[in-house]
C-alpha cells in the first residue's frame, strides 16, 4: 500500500509543478545517488543524516528500495505526503548548494564524507576511461576523460539569431514537391518527410528503384533531400556504392545532373546523403571543392547530442540562420572531412562547424564527435542551392526531439532546425 501511495503522490507532484528532481536509490545506496545528481545538475550540496555517527553511515550506503527528490518548495511537499500517508517513512536530508562540494554529516554534527563533484567524477569515469583507451583512439578516449573531470568545464551554451515561431501553412497553395530520397539501408526518411510535410512541402517517398524503372523522375521535383542510414551497408566505403549507382548509370547521371542544373530547385545530403552526393560533386556545379568524409578518428560510431554553430555562407536552407549556436543530433562512423588538396581545403565553402560550449569551432572530441579539422561538418555550393551536412537537423525540427533543452528556449512546438524547412519552402515558393 506504501509504494500505491507513494506512486500517486510522485505523479501529483510532477502534475503540480512541485517536483525537480528524483533518483531512485539502488546500487551504492544514498551516498551513489546523491553523487549522481550532483554530477547532473553541477551543484554540490549538505545534508544531515539521523543518528549517530554509527547508524548514519549504514544509511549512507544502504541499498534498501527508496528514493531522492529535489524541489524547490518544501513545504507544500511535506503537506502532501503526508496527505498521502508518507509523513513516516519521508525526512529532509538537507539543500543544495551552488558550489561543488559534498557533504554528508550526522545528526551529531559530524562530518561523515567531504569531497567535490570533481572528485568524485573522476573516480566515476575513471574505468570507463581505461576501458575506452584499450578498445578506441586512446587520444580521444583521454580527451574526453579530461573534460569530464575539469572543474573548469561549462555547459552547454545555445545562441538563437532568428524567430523561432512556427509559421502558419496555406493549405490551399498548392504545395512544392520534395523527394524523400532514400536507398537500402537509408533509416531517417520518415522524420526527413514529417519535417518538411510540416512546413507545407508534398514530400514524397523516392526509392531509387523508382528512379531507376522510371516510375518516377525529378524533373517533377523542387526538392530532393538524400536521407541518412547505412546504404549498401557501407561496405564500400559510406555513400560510395549509392553515389556509383549514379554516376555509373547513364540515365540516372543525366536526371541527376538536370535536376542540379535547374535553378528553381534545392538540395539537402544528412549523413549518409551528405557522404552521397559529396562523392556527385562533379555533376553539381559549385562543388568542385568539397571533400569526402572517412573514418571517424575515433574508430567507433558516435551516436551524440552535438552543438553546431551556423556559418556564413550563400545556402538558400541556412538563410538568416548565420550566428546561431544550435543543438542536433549526430550519428556516423564515417564523418572525418577529408579535402584531396589545400586549395579544396581553403576553396571549400563551409557551413557548418561542431562547436566547444565556448562556442568556438573545434576539433576537440567528443563536442566534435569525428575529428575533422576546424570542427567543420556542413558544405554548400557556391550558388547555395545544396547544402551537406553530417548532423540530422530532421531530429531536431520540434522542441521534443531534444534530448536537453535550456528552461528558457525551445519551449514552444517548434524545434531549433524548423527554421532551415521553412527558409526551403520559402526558396521552393519564391518568398
Amino acid at each position: 500500500m506504501k509504494f500505491k501511495a507513494f506512486w500517486s503522490a510522485i505523479q501529483e507532484l510532477v502534475d503540480k509543478g512541485l517536483l525537480l528532481a528524483i533518483h531512485d536509490r539502488s546500487d551504492g545506496g544514498l551516498f551513489i545517488t546523491l553523487s549522481e545528481m550532483a554530477m547532473a545538475g553541477g551543484r554540490g550540496f549538505e545534508v544531515t543524516l539521523p543518528g549517530n555517527s554509527t547508524t548514519a553511515k549504514a544509511q549512507l550506503f544502504s541499498e534498501e528500495l527508496g528514493v531522492v527528490i529535489q524541489v524547490a518548495d518544501r513545504e507544500p511537499v511535506l503537506d502532501l505526503l503526508n496527505k498521502h500517508g508518507l509523513s513516516d517513512i519521508c525526512f529532509t536530508l538537507g539543500t543544495v548548494k551552488t558550489d561543488n562540494h559534498l557533504i554528508f554529516k550526522s545528526n551529531e554534527g559530524s562530518t561523515l564524507v567531504s569531497t567535490t563533484i570533481t572528485d568524485v567524477r573522476r573516480q566515476w569515469s575513471a574505468l570507463s576511461y581505461k576501458i575506452r583507451s584499450i578498445r578506441e583512439n586512446p587520444a580521444c578516449a583521454t580527451q574526453e576523460y579530461e573534460k569530464a573531470i575539469s572543474p573548469d568545464a561549462k555547459g552547454r551554451q545555445y545562441k538563437l539569431t532568428y524567430d523561432l515561431l512556427p509559421k502558419p501553412v496555406n493549405l490551399n497553395l498548392t504545395k512544392p514537391k520534395v523527394a524523400i530520397l532514400r536507398e537500402q539501408g537509408v533509416n531517417g526518411h520518415v522524420e526527413m518527410a514529417a519535417a518538411y510535410t510540416s512546413v507545407g512541402f508534398d514530400a514524397v517517398d523516392v526509392h531509387m528503384t523508382d528512379l531507376l524503372a522510371g516510375r518516377i523522375n525529378l524533373d517533377g521535383f523542387t526538392g530532393l533531400t538524400v536521407c541518412g542510414g547505412f546504404s549498401y551497408g557501407d561496405v564500400l566505403g559510406a555513400g560510395t556504392g549509392w553515389a556509383r549507382s549514379i554516376l555509373f548509370n547513364p540515365t540516372m547521371k543525366a536526371m541527376f545532373t538536370r535536376f542540379f542544373a535547374r535553378q528553381d530547385t534545392f538540395t539537402l545530403g544528412v549523413c549518409n546523403g551528405c557522404q552521397t552526393i559529396s562523392q556527385l560533386k562533379s555533376i553539381i556545379d559549385g562543388a568542385a571543392h568539397w571533400p569526402r568524409f572517412m573514418a571517424n578518428v575515433s574508430g567507433q560510431f558516435e551516436a551524440r547530442y552535438s552543438t553546431v554553430r551556423i556559418m556564413p555562407s550563400p545556402s538558400v536552407l541556412l538563410r538568416g540562420m548565420e550566428g546561431a549556436r544550435i543543438p542536433v543530433p549526430s550519428a556516423h562512423g564515417e564523418g572525418l572531412v577529408t579535402f584531396a588538396s589545400d586549395e579544396d581545403k581553403k576553396a571549400a565553402l563551409a557551413a557548418v562547424c561542431y562547436v566547444d560550449n565556448d562556442g568556438n569551432c573545434t576539433q576537440q572530441y567528443p563536442e566534435n564527435p569525428n575529428g575533422s579539422v576546424g570542427g567543420m561538418t556542413g558544405f554548400t555550393t557556391t550558388d547555395g542551392r545544396v547544402l551537406i551536412m553530417m548532423p540530422h537537423p530532421e531530429r531536431a525540427f520540434r522542441s521534443v526531439q531534444l534530448a536537453y533543452r535550456p528552461a528558457d528556449m525551445f519551449a514552444g512546438e517548434a524545434g531549433p532546425w524548423l527554421r532551415m524547412f521553412q527558409n526551403a519552402y520559402a526558396f521552393a515558393t519564391g518568398r
